[in-house]
């Protein structure tokens, strides 16, 4: 620690937001221009669209499990086009299972869940603004995000078939319209993800402008809480990947409707330009779905350590970096198409270096928490088993990253357990942690901490049953998307490991109940909340839970960084940032 002179930050005109004129229903809560409410408004979307791909996934698990087994309880009741007349799953209905489940959880829960959520919740209150830069498109892009799902999810009972070529839809297989009769749900399927890009597109520049133009007085850039940073990186990110994949279906849809050819090898197309404009958006992607994770977390721990964060512009100039090099990296998911072998090295070069900025924010954490005066709060757990899971995920990527192990497991389960470590242990770990922690200054009510460490502790194991076994299903030769493992000789002694991560992905999905009954009765019935429960320094802990419009009733004005914890020489252990150390304090220096 190195002992500053406070900074004398001179005095601003204060704007009163107290008086605000009466809103009707329709513009307080449907068509809200308050970021709050539209964060709220993302919130429970998600999570309704978390139980659909929830309910797909298990619908991908039993059929591994149980291959044409029919359906216990429901199977008569679903549709022909899924099931056949005996109520087992469809071989086409799988591979549309399949589709649809990757698809919600990617574009309609953990993207909207980080960044809608919590990216239109915490950016004005943290950086002491009233609202966003741009309401009316901030309530647009979350219209834009609720078409976007609902028209995903008319393509999976879209009447000439749903789409059925994986969520990453590779050409030939999707662009060819006589494909099991799927042109109309691949149409629905590109029309949705272009919708979802147009949200997408709409809030990035809403955050960046926010975050640039809107801060309080001395609220400069490394004075930012971490998730404000990443948040920020991530909207940069955005806007350069998300067009990409946007124009890519709007080709692919042409190519389906309007007789183009742009990835049909048979008309002088390129199904390899597909690949590539895919995955140029989709590994950004994998760390627009990590960045925010990582601030969120980065917060959590510190303010549960009680101990300011262990080398914050490290943990700054490491997000940047990662944003960076994840632009350079989406070679890594074609080293089987044919790739020539100096790119390909070239690629599994700049796969190993993106390592070295997650590693650094992993020591990072490491350090904050070493030593610190941890308070074992339900989001501290949740977020010490996102840097857990987190580090398993980024060591099995280490291994795809070499061209000749990769030629080896692609496409084997071995990449279904990386990515779930990933985005399931990371990012959907960091967001239950994110909801436990700011579910006070959202709703003013606390949820209950017991029910909340039973929903981690199932969800903590019931997780590694479900995907760490799929590492040893890869490793055995058992490929994605195949709807019926024991068909293959070699895969017929593992498909008792098939059976036990089918059960465990069921108590899995069982796991949320508790979360579930915790979450909607707090809300309602939870105890009131005080207003910095956990006596954290960020700005949005320094008014009512939840705030009114406008936020602040006087523009704050900040005088120091957001983790000043446990400083010598003040009375209690955290320092708001809107407060003046004394004179005896010893604060850093950021």
């Amino acid at each position: 620690m190195a002992e500053t002179i406070t900074h004398a930050v001179p005095e601003e005109v204060h704007v009163s937001h107290a008086h605000h004129p009466e809103l009707s229903f329709f513009r307080k809560y449907i068509w809200s221009e308050d970021h709050k409410t539209i964060a709220l408004q993302y919130l429970f979307t998600s999570l309704f669209f978390l139980l659909i791909g929830g309910l797909l996934a298990m619908g991908v698990r039993f059929q591994l499990a149980f291959p044409n087994a029919p359906v216990p309880f429901i199977g008569a009741l679903l549709p022909s086009w899924l099931v056949t007349s005996a109520g087992a799953v469809q071989p086409g209905g799988y591979n549309g299972l399949v589709t649809m489940h990757a698809t919600v959880m990617v574009f309609l829960v953990i993207m909207p869940l980080l960044i809608g959520v919590f990216g239109n919740y915490l950016i004005p209150l943290e950086i002491g603004a009233p609202d966003m830069a741009f309401p009316f498109f901030n309530a647009l892009s979350y219209w834009l995000f609720l078409v976007s799902g609902l028209v995903l999810l008319s393509s999976f009972f879209a009447p000439a078939g749903f789409p059925a070529g994986g969520w990453t839809s590779y050409a030939p297989l999707s662009s060819h319209a006589a494909y099991n009769g799927t042109q109309a749900g691949q149409s629905l399927w590109c029309v949705g993800l272009f919708i979802n890009g147009l949200a997408s597109i709409a809030g990035a520049m809403n955050y960046i402008t926010t975050i640039i133009n809107m801060r309080a007085p001395g609220m400069t850039m490394f004075r930012l809480p971490l998730p404000i940073w990443a948040l920020f990186i991530t909207a940069i990110l955005l806007l350069l990947a998300v067009p990409v994949l946007s124009a890519a279906a709007a080709m692919l849809f042409c190519d389906l409707n309007f007789g183009t050819s742009f990835f049909s090898a048979s008309n002088y197309g390129q199904p390899l330009l597909w690949q590539h404009l895919f995955w140029f958006f989709g590994h950004p992607e994998v760390y627009i779905m990590i960045l925010p994770a990582m601030g969120l977390a980065s917060e959590i721990l510190a303010v549960n350590s009680r101990k300011p964060i262990f080398g914050y512009k490290a943990m700054v100039y490491a997000m940047v970096a990662i944003g960076v090099l994840g632009f350079i990296v989406w070679g890594h998911h074609m080293f089987v198409s044919g790739m020539n072998i100096l790119l390909s090295a070239t690629f599994s070069f700049s796969t190993v270096l993106i390592a070295v900025p997650s590693a650094i924010k992993t020591f990072n954490w490491m350090g904050t928490v070493w030593r610190g005066s941890i308070r074992y709060t339900t989001a501290m757990c949740f977020a010490l088993a996102f840097v857990s899971m987190f580090v398993i995920g980024g060591l099995s990527g280490i291994y795809m990253a070499a061209t000749p192990v990769d030629l080896f497991i692609h496409h084997t389960y071995f990449i279904v357990a990386h990515i779930h470590y990933v985005l399931f242990g990371g990012s959907l770990f960091g967001v239950f942690g994110a909801i436990y922690f700011w579910f006070p200054k959202m709703f003013g009510r606390m949820m209950n901490e017991t029910w909340g460490k039973i929903h981690f502790g199932l969800a903590f194991i019931f997780f590694n049953c479900t995907f760490f076994p799929m590492h040893n299903l890869g490793l055995n030769g058992m490929m994605r998307r195949i709807a019926d493992p024991p068909l293959y000789d070699h895969l017929r002694s593992s498909q008792p490991i098939n059976v036990f991560v089918t059960v465990s992905a069921f108590c899995l999905g069982l796991s949320t109940i508790p979360f579930l009954i915790n979450f909607f009765y707090s809300i309602f019935k939870g105890p009131k909340a005080p207003t910095n429960p956990w006596e954290s320094n960020t700005l949005e802990w320094t008014v009512p839970s939840p705030p009114g419009h406008g936020n602040f009733e006087r523009t704050p004005t900040v005088y120091h960084g957001p983790y000043e914890y446990s400083v010598p020489g003040m009375e209690k252990d955290f320092l708001p940032q809107d407060e003046h150390a004394p004179e005896t304090a010893k604060i850093i220096a950021h």
